[in-house]
């Protein structure tokens, strides 16, 4: 039996005037989903537990099966988990994107957040930016890393407790300095940021994509700080070999900690554009090299529900569907193995909202040994509430799946 979980990043979301009252999901064209949710386990499932932010890292942790309230120790240490950085307990790893903000006002702190992902840079283009940075900033206590596209990594030795920076999706077109840091000890944050303006707004990389009409990273913004992380084995814990399939550091970064195989897709962006059909190949692969649990993450509709575009969503979603979801499908088919599938969100992204909620998702578990005529003809919002199961704690997914307690 294999075992295979895909998730779409963010792809929950609200009905919308513009579609007549539809969801971008249940708008969508995916007949993979809706054929899995017309033959399985349908219900609605709370990814992040009452009083937690509504983080990719604490709903991921719950849908592989580990209670983010004893595990979430903030997303910078699992992405530099990730990107190979081997943390001290006196260090503390901070999330740093490249932002896009205003240029028009003069004072740092009147500058509006404009696009939290700078256009979605490359890595190539970010990679070059971070350099200068730590060329400029970075010291003996201090170092900045390249991740993937706008997301980075800065640890910070002896780093002063802070934990009041906003999450930069949650402040498009704001006013920075009204979600500037309070207390004392985040002031050496704060001014690294303002001083990082000086330095990334007229950086040779910076010009060029303004000259291209592209969007400028133009400043760093640190955020979700933590300490070291520490996952029990998903192998001791499930006695599965595992595989994880993403293209952000984050996710990558939970499945290294918990000693899972992690390879890397060439191409896989995180965005959009990523590489659908390599990702589905990866995972392919990896059962073939003897993987019993695959964990792909898609992480496109989410980008495009922080972008507000509805209509990226669907095409995200309908890759997903078509590039992923039904050749994954053909290949358990043809091969004759039995397999479970879980599809779910991790979150809710709302291209209204523009950023995460912590409302309860809708899954689908699939049993190729066990079809079923669940009434359900649409894989959407609603399917989970038509579904009629409910489970309160997200990391109960990995036990429905598995069919037993873990």
């Amino acid at each position: 039996m294999k075992y295979v979980i895909l998730v779409g990043d963010g792809m929950a979301d609200l009905p919308l005037a513009e579609l007549g009252g539809k969801t971008p999901l249940s708008a969508a064209e995916k007949p993979g989903m809706d054929y899995i949710a017309s033959k399985g386990q349908n219900g609605r499932v709370q990814t992040v537990p009452e009083g937690m932010v509504p983080e990719s890292d604490t709903a991921n942790l719950a849908i592989m099966g580990y209670d983010p309230r004893l595990y979430s120790k903030g997303r910078s240490p699992l992405e530099a988990a990730s990107i190979g950085i081997a943390m001290g307990e006196d260090d503390t790893a901070i999330r740093a994107n490249v932002v896009c903000l205003s240029e028009e006002e003069e004072r740092y702190e009147d500058k509006r957040m404009i696009d939290h992902s700078a256009g979605e840079i490359s890595t190539e283009e970010a990679d070059l930016l971070i350099k200068s940075v730590q060329e400029v900033f970075g010291n003996d206590f201090r170092t900045f890393y390249t991740g993937v596209s706008y997301r980075h990594c800065v640890i910070w030795k002896d780093c002063p407790d802070f934990t009041d920076f906003s999450r930069p999706h949650d402040i498009i077109g704001r006013r920075i300095g009204d979600h500037a840091p309070v207390n004392p000890s985040s002031a050496p944050m704060w001014e690294l940021q303002k001083a990082s303006y000086d330095l990334l707004n007229t950086h040779p990389v910076n010009l060029a994509r303004a000259a291209a009409g592209k969007r400028k990273a133009n400043s760093l913004w640190l955020w979700s700080p933590g300490k070291k992380p520490a996952l029990p084995s998903f192998k001791e814990k499930t006695g599965l070999e595992a595989s994880v399939v993403c293209a952000v550091d984050l996710i990558r970064g939970i499945g290294i900690c918990a000693g899972m195989k992690a390879p890397v897709t060439e191409g896989a962006t995180g965005a959009l554009d990523t590489n659908y059909t390599g990702k589905l190949n990866t995972a392919i692969r990896e059962m073939e090299n003897g993987s019993d649990f695959v964990y792909i993450h898609v992480e496109a509709p989410d980008e495009c529900g922080h972008q507000g575009s509805y209509r990226d969503k669907i095409e995200a979603i309908q890759r997903i569907d078509r590039e992923i979801l039904c050749p994954l499908l053909d290949y358990f088919k043809k091969k004759g193995e039995p397999f479970r599938l879980l599809l779910t969100p991790d979150h809710p992204t709302p291209v209204y909202v523009r950023t995460h909620t912590r409302d309860a998702v809708p899954f689908v578990v699939y049993d190729s040994e066990n079809e079923q005529d669940s009434g359900i003809r649409t894989y959407c919002e609603q399917s989970g509430f038509d579904g009629g199961l409910y489970l309160e704690k997200g990391e109960d997914l990995l036990k429905l799946l598995l069919q037993k307690d873990l």
